[in-house]
């Protein structure tokens, strides 16, 4: 008798998908970029899950900051509960900066999963915690929020710097007491409160303290900028030395920082240059403390507020 053998292919029974994993996306504003960034973030995931064979997509969380939100993370707290009912094994983000929010957080986070046997991978950083000491994971953590935000930090900075220097700051146009905006955002007269910065300038000159000039106002029934009676200190002395009284705005120009940007002629004056300077060489005639290199000192004799 004749034999002939026909060969069947019977391919491996692919394995069971029972690690149960979830995936966790933030994005920090609701604005179209970062929407789009939330949607490659899901679907990268997503593919990541799909093409390992024992793993299986049990839930994706997403949060989304926006203004209304602010910074609360619903997502992320019922991601942690189901990480302690035992519904996840495995929780899948894209990276440290997105999964925690500051290292304190991601600590915390990190540890509840820990103890609920979950583990946690980082796609970008390439750190998976079932691999890695919990002692070094919580190093690493922190030295990556660290630098993120100095990273973030220095991005902020140059970018204020930058629209400083091409002069496309919104910050020149700030609105202060005095002044309004036009449609356009840039500075205008406020015809009603700018004769009262005038009068504080002039009271200031004349002798009067801030004690007295608050007096002076609330005798005539000026009301300050939040439209209370009574005039903060604070408020007026932070007055006295706002440049951009004088029409022009300087940007960083804290004694600290070593770049200042001048506006020049930014929006009409309310008060003159001369005058502004006279306000300011009165003021450190009666500040009470004496600047010099080996630091600050108070003065023996203190400038009278009695007037």
């Amino acid at each position: 008798m004749t034999y002939n053998p026909k060969i069947h292919f019977i391919p491996a029974k692919p394995p069971k998908r029972e690690k149960r994993v979830g995936i966790y996306c933030r994005v920090s504003t609701n604005d179209a970029e970062q929407l789009n960034s939330l949607a490659v973030q899901v679907s990268a995931l997503t593919r990541l899950t799909a093409s390992t064979p024992q793993w299986l997509l049990v839930d994706v969380y997403i949060d989304i900051a926006s203004s209304k939100t602010g910074s609360s993370r619903k997502e992320f707290a019922r991601m942690l509960d189901d990480c302690k009912s035992k519904k996840l094994e495995i929780i899948i983000t894209k990276s440290i900066s997105r999964f925690g929010r500051d290292t304190v957080e991601a600590l915390e986070a990190l540890r509840l999963m820990r103890d609920s046997g979950v583990r946690v991978i980082f796609e970008q950083e390439v750190l998976d915690t079932a691999d890695t000491d919990s002692e070094l994971m919580v190093s690493i953590v922190e030295s990556f929020a660290q630098a993120e935000n100095e990273s973030r930090s220095d991005n902020i900075k140059w970018g204020l710097k930058q629209k400083a220097a091409s002069g496309t700051s919104k910050l020149y146009d700030r609105k202060c007491y005095g002044y309004d905006q036009d449609e356009d955002g840039r500075l205008i007269i406020n015809e009603d409160e700018a004769p009262n910065v005038r009068k504080i300038f002039k009271c200031y000159l004349e002798g009067k303290s801030i004690l007295g000039i608050m007096k002076e106002l609330e005798k005539h029934g000026i009301k300050s900028p939040t439209e209370k009676v009574k005039w903060p200190k604070r408020t007026i002395d932070v007055l006295l030395s706002n440049e951009k009284y004088t029409g022009n705005v300087r940007l960083f120009d804290s004694e600290k920082r070593e770049v200042q940007y001048l506006s020049e002629n930014n929006h009409p004056a309310i008060i003159s240059a001369e005058t502004f300077q006279a306000v300011q060489i009165e003021k450190a005639k009666r500040s009470n403390v004496n600047k010099s290199k080996d630091g600050t000192q108070r003065k023996s004799k203190k400038y009278s507020s009695k007037k």
